[in-house]
């Protein structure tokens, strides 16, 4: 057998069956046991700003974040948290609420039991939780009310602020070892400890194991990797997955999509976050888009119709198939929040936009609607197919136009109301 006949090492057939068979209801979303991988978000409002961080929260459900997480750090922003709920529900938003605390979160829903009960989940990570003595009693609080009010937790680790008493007898032990671990390994051993001791810990004091939730951030992408297998091994509970101070534009793209895309294909994951900083003024919202788009292009869920677009080169130094590919995508997107209700099965569309005659007419078949644009040099006609047959063919100067036109149509026909597809007649 020579090389290329080799059976590839890697499974192509698609992702490893799900890791986690137990489900969390987080609100009206189901997180685990099979559900859907879950898009979350979190704001970086003043939450004490009630009308900021309803309008954040509003945006960010708008774009497809179906959970969202509020910061919860002082009495003002405990007490905004029922009045941020109702300026939602007036709007029409549902998305479930998530309460992120740090250092003082038992005295805060102790102190504001309207904020614990508006609240859809806490957010608590065991090593800020509360520290020496206080840590169980702190802790133990937290659970309490999540009891009382019937709310889900997320235990997160954090490999900034991990249990440092936890770190340090492991550090100790391991240098006892005849053959020490590298240092990292025991920060990933702490992580996983920290996580799976506190969910244990839950349990005793009476929350159940549909109501937890367990996650491990690190912000180095072989470590997310390792402390998440680990985490997934020895345990069944839901899993939040995400790189932590991913990063800017494309370097945090990059990190997250690298480490979340194997820990999805290896069957972990029930609900992940693409932490990205944004630029100064930028769209909180495009981390939910990034999110989104890593789900479908790994074929996990659809959200919105994919554009394919080639990358360009020395045949297409016109820009108008990339401004075309562009304004559908975006057009496409700002719509989706109506088309949802209005189109049912729409986000499952593909079209194509091409740039020149070599790959250009074969892709545009592949896709449901496609188009195939002059390269330089190439008659100024445009080739238009629909369900992989040959359906018009375009020209003039309003070539962009008219194909934005086709593919609005073209939902319509297929997705709208008495839903046909478009009939192909023979092409012109």
């Amino acid at each position: 057998m020579n090389k290329l006949e080799k059976p590839s090492q890697i499974d192509v057939a698609g992702p490893a069956a799900r890791h986690t068979t137990t489900q969390v209801k987080v609100g009206n979303v189901a997180v685990g046991g099979g559900a859907p991988i879950v898009v979350q978000s979190m704001t970086n409002t003043d939450t004490a700003d009630v009308a900021g961080t309803v309008e954040q929260v509003a945006a960010l459900a708008r774009a497809g974040s179906e959970l969202v997480r509020i910061t919860v750090d002082r009495d003002e922003a405990a007490a905004a948290v029922p009045h941020i709920r109702d300026g939602l529900r007036k709007r029409g938003v549902t998305v479930p609420l998530v309460g992120d605390f740090h250092y003082i979160g038992h005295k805060l829903l102790a102190d504001h039991p309207a904020c614990a009960e508006a609240l859809d989940k806490y957010r608590i990570n065991p090593g800020n939780v509360g520290f020496k003595d206080k840590r169980d009693k702190q802790f133990s609080d937290i659970v309490e009310f999540a009891i009382k009010y019937g709310k889900p937790v997320r235990i997160g680790a954090n490999w900034g602020s991990l249990d440092q008493e936890l770190l340090t007898h492991l550090m100790e032990e391991n240098a006892k070892l005849p053959n020490p671990r590298d240092a990292r390994a025991v920060m990933r051993e702490a992580m996983v400890q920290s996580a799976l001791s506190s969910a244990e810990r839950a349990e005793e004091i009476g929350l159940p194991k549909n109501r937890i939730i367990l996650s491990a951030k690190v912000s180095a992408v072989q470590d997310l990797i390792a402390v998440y297998q680990d985490l997934a091994a020895r345990s069944d509970y839901a899993i939040h997955l995400g790189l932590t101070e991913a990063g800017m534009g494309s370097k945090g793209i990059v990190a997250s999509s690298a480490a979340l895309g194997i820990l999805l294909q290896q069957g972990i994951g029930d609900t992940i976050r693409i932490s990205l900083t944004p630029e100064p003024g930028g769209d909180r919202t495009r981390e939910v888009q990034v999110a989104q788009e890593l789900l479908q292009t790994m074929g996990f869920r659809t959200f919105v119709p994919l554009v394919a677009a080639c990358p360009g080169c020395g045949r297409t130094t016109s820009t108008t198939f990339q401004e075309l590919a562009r304004s559908i995508q975006d057009f496409i997107r700002d719509e989706m929040p109506t088309w949802k209700t209005q189109y049912p099965g729409v986000e499952a569309l593909n079209v194509a936009v091409m740039g020149c005659i070599v790959n250009g007419p074969g892709e545009s078949k592949h896709a449901d609607i496609g188009i195939s644009l002059p390269g330089t040099g190439e008659a100024p006609s445009a080739p238009v197919f629909v369900d992989g047959k040959k359906f018009r063919t375009l020209r003039g100067a309003t070539i962009a136009a008219d194909f934005k036109a086709l593919v609005i149509d073209y939902i319509d026909q297929r997705y709208g109301n008495g839903a046909k597809p478009p009939e192909v007649t023979a092409a012109e």
